[in-house]
């Protein structure tokens, strides 16, 4: 049986979420790491057509590089009425990480639909690669349900976060807090499959 890693590296340079994966890494005595640690490393190019796919470029290139455990993801937005989009380009959906002109360009392409067709989801798939095996990578997703608002609601939050409602709270990923947002959200139901999985599937052969 393989012994669990000493160090996992998670690919992003994003505090908060380096935060997240720390507390789920610490019961287990694990040293996480991010990009920020590793500068040398060059940016992974997302040409994949699915969350997955550029998921595991990211995964299984950074692991080959630095021969070490290395968790990558990727998520956005997919609206049914716009046949899954802005889908792997949510961040890029009208330029390059721009979240206001994102939003503006959301709402122009809804403009008249009716509430009832505005059905949406979060999609976030986490790849956890070891080093050497990349046909073997651990591949778990998450998903929350909602629909797209009329107009931005609420300010505690960040991309598509005031437009996506939660018809059950009927409120907006901006409007709820934080903790409820920990518990809700695509990434914390990824996180949670993860958990899961991650220790039966790094110590098999």
């Amino acid at each position: 049986m393989t012994e669990l890693p000493t160090v996992v590296v998670v690919a992003t340079k994003n505090p908060g979420k380096a935060r997240e994966f720390k507390a789920l890494f610490a019961k287990d005595g694990i040293t996480v790491k991010t990009l920020l640690d590793y500068p040398e490393i060059e940016d992974v190019l997302e040409t994949g057509h699915t969350f997955e796919e550029n998921a595991r470029l990211k995964a299984d290139t950074i692991s080959a590089t630095l021969n070490l455990p290395v968790l990558a993801d990727d998520s956005g937005l997919m609206v049914a009425y716009l046949h899954g989009q802005p889908g792997v380009r949510s961040a890029r959906y009208a330029g390059d990480h721009n979240d206001a002109a994102n939003n503006a360009k959301l709402l122009t392409e809804l403009a008249g639909v009716p509430e009832a067709k505005r059905s949406a989801k979060f999609q976030t798939d986490l790849v956890f690669a070891k080093p050497n095996v990349p046909q073997k990578d651990l591949v778990v997703t998450g998903q929350v349900a909602g629909q797209i608002a009329l107009f931005p609601r609420g300010e505690n939050g960040f991309g598509y976060d005031s437009l996506f409602l939660l018809p059950d709270l009927n409120k907006t990923m901006a409007e709820i807090s934080s903790a409820q947002k920990n518990q809700l959200s695509h990434r914390a139901q990824a996180m949670a499959e993860l958990e899961k999985q991650w220790r039966q599937w790094y110590q098999a052969e």
